[in-house]
């Protein structure tokens, strides 16, 4: 398996706790009556990097003869 192919479970494990770190942030604050602070949505980036990570596995796999 190439190195972007290897990393795209890995951008998804991180994503995913990014995402499940942010929501429980975004609860204690609401807990706590204050308001949640804005943050960078984590899904969005992990997606954008995938998306990443596919295009440039695509082009590194088509640079094989066989």
């Amino acid at each position: 398996m190439c190195m972007f192919c290897a990393a795209m479970p890995a951008t998804i494990a991180v994503g995913a706790h990014l995402q499940a770190k942010q929501r429980q942030e975004r609860r204690e604050a609401e807990e706590r009556g204050q308001e949640p602070k804005r943050q960078v949505p984590a899904m969005a980036w992990t997606g954008f990097a995938l998306v990443a990570l596919a295009f440039v596995s695509v082009l590194y796999h088509s640079q094989f003869d066989g």
